[in-house]
């Protein structure tokens, strides 16, 4: 891979995006680069809701959350900002996608984004990261879901699965 002179992550708090911003404090340590972590945020009922009652109060109090669930992420994920890391964060309005596109638009950017879980209902939602490998001029690199949190997903699956391990096979009579 080419020189890269940052790493761009999208982060939001959930299991996926959690192990991309570990992916990406990694990368950003051993190729001494500065660390990108950004959210976007979208008002709640979308942008066409948010501009027909338009509201400066409201707008901050999004904006607000998005930053404290960003550092909430950086809390969950990495145990706290790193210091041994130069970090530039952004909090930006606007489409996931979209917004780590614009913000990677260097070709010697890297962007690292979390590919969540699979299954059925995953495919029925947009794919960020989908939207990301598609759109984006710098490489990306889509962090896949750990077997860990593919177990997490799925509590009343992975539950089943230990319980009937424990049981022994006993002979019906």
């Amino acid at each position: 891979m080419p020189t890269v002179r940052r790493i761009v992550v999208g982060v939001h708090g959930s299991l996926g995006s959690l192990q991309a911003l570990r992916q990406a404090a990694d990368e950003a340590r051993q190729r001494d680069v500065p660390l990108v972590p950004v959210i976007a945020w979208v008002p709640p009922g979308g942008d066409l809701a948010e501009r027909r009652h338009s509201s400066p109060y409201l707008r901050k109090i999004w904006r607000e959350a998005a930053w404290e669930r960003l550092t909430a992420a950086f809390d969950d994920g990495l145990g706290g900002m790193p210091a041994d890391l130069e970090v530039e964060p952004h909090v930006e309005r606007g489409e996931t996608g979209q917004v780590l596109v614009d913000i990677a638009s260097h070709a010697d950017d890297l962007l690292i984004v979390g590919t969540g879980r699979r299954g059925l209902g995953r495919s029925l939602r947009h794919s960020v990261a989908r939207y990301c490998v598609a759109h984006a001029k710098c490489p990306v690199l889509a962090v896949p879901p750990s077997a860990l949190m593919n177990e997490m997903s799925h509590p009343l699956h992975s539950w089943h699965v230990r319980r009937r391990a424990l049981i022994p096979d006993v002979p019906q009579a």
